[in-house]
């Protein structure tokens, strides 16, 4: 193709999760149980679904133009790229990924400084060493391959581990020692990508329709008309993300009103226009909002 952005996405357990936020930002992104070159309704995106914690290499020696990953797997190497936006999503909830040092509840260890030649096992090395390294403490860092969490205390001193919302570690009876990084997914790409005018417009586009998904998320609109004599007494009750719009209806002494709101609030304010006089009122989804 003349024009075409060489794209990697996340595969594992960030890829549904991005392909669910690229069809709500009008990217549908078609793949098969297998396949690793998805089509898409984009004739100008290239796909490749690889591992995050390749993705940012790939794009820093080249192969690949831009892709979404985690910050922490862009952090754990020695990559120079061009970080185009913050995408505050994740694998199971809208926080953000925490790395974090673990011990079992009773180990004696409080502090980094406590594990001095001790053992470690994670599938972060190089944002561990890194740690380590700043932190000035010498220790055996060795790769899980998984099932980090049992390798304590018999097998390790000590893990690094991924956690969104501790609830596995609390189950393991483990212990939070300390935070290394709390990381979202980030779009980053090339810098000869970015220098490239058509790739750096097609990269800028997706990420203002990437960001406007992220922004309408738990969001919704809604409309409604009322008296116009009760429009101050909604004005103080609805909250919006702009002053609502009002206009005036033909039928004299009514306005009708638009806005959006947080979705968790609706189901209260609803009922409160309800009682200051509002008609056919209509709360709808919303794919994008771009400020």
């Amino acid at each position: 193709m003349e024009n075409s952005l060489k794209i990697a996405l996340p595969k594992g357990s960030l890829q549904d999760p991005t392909l669910r936020l690229l069809e709500k930002a009008g990217y549908n992104i078609y793949t098969s149980d297998r396949g690793l070159r998805p089509s898409s309704d984009d004739d100008g995106l290239d796909i490749y679904m690889i591992r995050a914690q390749e993705i940012a290499r790939y794009i820093d020696q080249g192969f690949i133009d831009c892709g979404i990953t985690g910050l922490d797997w862009a952090y754990g190497h020695d990559v120079d790229l061009v970080d185009l936006a913050e995408l505050p999503y994740s694998r199971a909830t809208t926080r953000p990924t925490r790395w974090v040092l673990v011990v079992p509840e009773d180990s004696p260890i409080k502090t980094v400084e406590d594990l001095e030649g001790k053992h470690i096992a994670t599938e972060g090395l190089e944002i561990t060493n890194r740690y380590l390294a700043e932190k000035g403490v010498t220790a055996n860092v060795e790769f899980s391959w998984g099932a980090t969490e049992v390798k304590v205390p018999d097998l390790v001193d000590a893990i690094v581990d991924v956690t969104e919302t501790g609830s596995s570690l609390r189950a393991n009876k483990l212990r939070v020692v300390d935070e290394l990084l709390s990381s979202f997914p980030h779009f980053y790409a090339s810098k000869d990508a970015f220098a490239d005018d058509w790739k750096r417009a097609k990269m800028e586009r997706m990420v203002m329709m990437i960001k406007g998904a992220l922004e309408a998320r738990d969001k919704v609109g809604l409309k409604a008309n009322l008296p116009a004599a009760n429009l101050d007494a909604v004005l103080e009750k609805l909250p919006s993300l702009r002053r609502p719009t009002v206009s005036r209806l033909a039928e004299e002494g009514w306005v009708a009103i638009e806005t959006i709101i947080c979705e968790s609030i609706a189901r209260s304010i609803i009922p409160d226009l309800k009682e200051l006089g509002a008609e056919g009122i209509i709360e709808y989804p919303l794919n994008k909002i771009v400020l």
